[in-house]
C-alpha cells in the first residue's frame, strides 16, 4: 500500500494535488446549483459539496471555493437568497461537467449547453429540466473557514420535487432508480448502485435487510 505523508503531499504539483486529495475521501453528491443574478440572468454549476444539515428543519449545505476569485453562484445566492438544486443523472454527465468552465458572469451556462431551464409555479429560481430530485432553497446563514478561504453555505429546504418511482413507503428514496451519479474527485463520474437496506443497528443483534423487493 502506497503512503504520502502530509509534508509528501504539500510539494506535489498543483495538479497531482489536486487530484490525490479531493478523490482520497470517497464518492460525493453530484448536483446542479441555479441561481439568478438580481438581473435575471440564470447561472448553473456542477456542486460535489452539497450535503444534509437536519431534518428538522430540514437544512443542506455546501462549500464555495475561496472568494478571492469572483463566485457568480455565491454572489447570486446572496443577492437573491434563493437557489435550486438538481441532481445529476448519467445523461447529463457532458453538460454539467461543462458548467464548470469560466463563462461570464452575463452568460447563463443554460445558453451554453443542452441543458433546459425548468420553472415551477410560484418559484422564481429555475430548476433543472429533467432532474429526477430538485430542491428549492432558501439561504439561512454562512460560516467563513480561514484555514482555506472557503464558505460554508447552510440553507433551508422550501420545496422538494421528486419522480413518484424513487419514493418507498417509509419515504426513503431510492437514487439509483434515476441513475443518479456521484462524483470521485474533481472529473470522475460514478454511476452507484444500490446493495442492501439495514435496519436500526442495535448492540449485539445482527443487522437484518429492510430492503423493498
Amino acid at each position: 500500500m502506497r503512503n504520502f505523508t502530509k509534508e509528501d503531499i504539500n510539494e506535489m504539483d498543483k495538479i497531482r494535488r489536486l487530484n490525490l486529495v479531493n478523490s482520497c475521501t470517497g464518492y460525493k453528491s453530484a448536483n446542479l446549483i441555479v441561481t439568478k443574478s438580481a438581473s435575471g440572468i440564470s447561472n448553473v454549476a456542477v456542486f460535489s459539496s452539497v450535503t444534509h444539515i437536519g431534518s428538522n428543519p430540514p437544512m443542506i449545505s455546501f462549500i464555495t471555493r475561496p472568494l478571492s476569485v469572483k463566485r457568480d453562484t455565491y454572489t447570486n445566492i446572496k443577492e437573491v437568497g434563493f437557489f435550486t438544486v438538481n441532481h445529476i443523472t448519467e445523461s447529463m454527465i457532458v453538460a454539467a461537467h461543462h458548467t464548470s468552465a469560466n463563462y461570464d458572469e452575463n452568460i447563463s451556462e443554460f445558453d451554453k449547453t443542452n441543458l433546459t431551464e425548468e420553472y415551477k409555479e410560484g418559484i422564481a429560481i429555475p430548476f433543472v429540466k429533467g432532474s429526477p430530485i430538485q430542491l428549492h432553497c432558501k439561504y439561512l446563514n454562512e460560516y467563513y473557514i480561514k484555514e482555506n478561504d472557503t464558505v460554508h453555505v447552510i440553507a433551508s429546504i422550501e420545496s422538494l420535487f421528486f419522480e413518484d418511482n424513487l419514493l418507498h413507503k417509509d419515504y426513503w428514496l431510492q437514487l439509483d432508480k434515476a441513475n443518479v451519479i456521484a462524483i470521485n474527485g474533481l472529473d470522475g463520474y460514478a454511476l452507484p448502485k444500490l446493495i442492501d437496506r439495514l435496519d436500526y443497528a442495535r448492540p449485539d443483534v445482527e443487522a437484518k435487510s429492510i430492503l423493498e423487493k
